[in-house]
């Protein structure tokens, strides 16, 4: 049995490589007229010899084949494996050009000479009538198994045809996240007063609370490097924000409510061009924080990481929304740079809106990133925003600071139009299960309405995430840093006279694969900045489901 199989390998590659050689010199060929009839002596063959093809030692020595050519493996192994294929006198092969009869009888001429040699080499291996008997043997020795085998073979054509005429599509995947949290906010027991005042009222009128958010993600892809996505949504999370707590300070990560009604929460397309350039179009809903790498890997995701919306990246990452389109350089390389412009109102076409006349965010970035473990960054953004929130409602404006600071730093001209110069640093270093990170953010704000007003913001924070704690999969996280703060301000007075410090510890503990359940607990040390106002603690217990 080895020897038939031996000698049937042998012989394979040769007949196959020969087929390839007919292959590569018949396309343009003349069918052979239907009354010619079959030769039986060369000299019934009257039309001129063409000219003599020299034998090559290798395909190099063929001036016009090239590496790229479809055929060249197959005339590789015709010429350096088998010795059986011939050029022209000037060096070349010709490949693209019909082949003459001629020429097809020298080349399968030289190929069965050589078919011959092996047969005659191999002739003392011949399979013998006992080498026959020994493998009807072991086809009756092993029929049970033979049998099983095919039977699972059949059972798994059947699957897969079943699964190809019921799949969701070809071209499509569908994945989903579900959060349900259970959350309340404890500890102060009055409404937050910024600047220097004393809390408002005896009671900050937050109850325990069961919340959900609900996204069934679409990712479609044409030409397997690009993407397309369209993700839907329906969530009721109420953010304890500045019209629940008097400060934004105490907002969740995954917060946002829309009375569970299903709308479209992001659409955006992404394809690359070479190893160099990826290109993001935003069409509606589009974040930078989901466009660039905002160094916190651990933390960052709203359903998996900080439970707080302060503690999962740098503020200067909620600086815009809406439409645009980013621009990643390089973004598998050890230096990338980022560019992205995002356009609030893109969508509106009356006056002070639209794409490029309303409000709107560009951001530069550069990232340091010379293996996993390390990864360095500086950002860049600037912002025009007509339409900053008010004190203490929530409203659609995401303000300066993404409502993750005090009310002053977040609306630092009470409702002017402003426009904002934002610097960040961060940094994020892994050493084995631990990573350690953190970010420092500057912000100049200008009053548009009144140019000489200014006002300088800061915030900055230090992250330590924990893998694996108790089951694999785990992530302990920390998270202590001071929310976006309004040390100065040329407008009315809307300075923060004190500090606040947030402090945050979570645990994720992967329940299954698709299931974690995260405990987590939020300090707030001197809300909105005033050492006037009581600490304020939010706890919640986020579960998500992901499929």
């Amino acid at each position: 049995m080895s020897k038939l199989i031996w000698n049937t390998l042998k012989l394979s590659p040769l007949l196959l490589t020969a087929t390839l050689f007919v292959a590569t010199r018949t396309q343009a060929a003349e069918p052979l007229p239907l009354e010619e009839t079959q030769p039986t002596s060369v000299s019934q063959l009257s039309d001129k010899a063409p000219e003599t093809l020299a034998q090559v030692t290798s395909v190099s020595q063929l001036s016009d084949v090239q590496p790229t050519d479809w055929a060249f493996q197959a005339l590789q192994s015709l010429v350096e494996r088998y010795g059986c294929i011939a050029g022209y006198p000037d060096g070349t092969y010709r490949g693209n050009r019909a082949l003459t009869r001629y020429e097809f009888a020298a080349g399968l001429n030289a190929c069965l000479d050589r078919v011959n040699e092996l047969i005659a080499t191999a002739s003392a291996d011949m399979v013998t009538k006992e080498d026959l008997a020994t493998l009807q043997r072991l086809q009756e020795e092993f029929s049970a198994e033979l049998a099983t085998l095919r039977g699972r073979v059949d059972a798994l054509e059947a699957r897969t045809a079943e699964l190809e005429a019921n799949q969701f599509s070809t071209t499509t995947k569908l994945s989903g996240e579900v959060i349900v949290a259970v959350s309340d906010v404890f500890g102060g027991n009055e409404f937050a007063a910024s600047g220097s005042g004393e809390p408002i009222g005896d009671d900050n009128n937050v109850n325990t609370v069961l919340a959900d958010r609900v996204r069934l993600t679409f990712n479609t892809s044409f030409t397997g490097s690009d993407e397309l996505r369209t993700r839907i949504q329906a969530r009721n999370v109420e953010p304890f924000g500045t019209g629940l707590t008097g400060t934004n300070m105490t907002r969740l990560g995954f917060d946002g409510s829309n009375d569970n009604d299903v709308d479209i929460d992001d659409l955006w397309y992404k394809f690359a061009l070479g190893d160099i350039l990826d290109i993001k179009v935003d069409f509606a809903n589009g974040e930078f924080n989901d466009n660039v790498y905002v160094f916190n890997p651990l933390l960052e995701s709203s359903g998996r990481g900080a439970i707080s919306r302060f503690g999962r990246f740098n503020p200067i990452y909620r600086a815009g929304e809406g439409a645009g389109l980013t621009v990643n350089v390089n973004p598998k390389g050890v230096i990338s740079a980022s560019a992205s412009y995002l356009a609030r109102n893109a969508s509106d076409p009356t006056n002070s809106f639209g794409l490029f006349n309303g409000d709107y965010a560009a951001l530069g970035q550069i990232a340091f990133r010379p293996n996993d473990n390390i990864a360095i960054g500086a950002t860049y953004v600037h912002t025009y925003d007509n339409s900053t929130t008010s004190d203490i409602t929530e409203t659609n404006s995401i303000g300066v600071t993404g409502s993750t600071g005090s009310v002053f730093a977040n609306n630092p001209f009470a409702g002017s139009a402003t426009s904002t110069n934002q610097y960040a640093l961060q940094a994020n270093v892994k050493l084995g299960s631990f990573t350690i990170g953190g970010w420092g953010g500057y912000t100049v704000a200008l009053n548009e309405d009144s140019p000489s007003q200014t006002a300088d913001i800061w915030n900055w924070a230090a992250t330590l995430a924990l893998q694996d704690v108790g089951k694999e999969g785990s992530v302990l996280g920390l998270i202590f840093g001071q929310p976006p703060r309004s040390a100065r301000n040329d407008f009315g007075g809307r300075r923060d006279q004190d500090t606040s410090y947030h402090a945050e510890l979570l645990y994720r503990f992967p329940l299954t694969d698709n299931i974690d359940v995260t405990p987590g607990v939020i300090a707030i040390f001197n809300p909105e900045h005033n050492d006037n106002n009581d600490t304020v603690y939010v706890g919640t217990l986020r579960t998500t489901f992901r499929f």
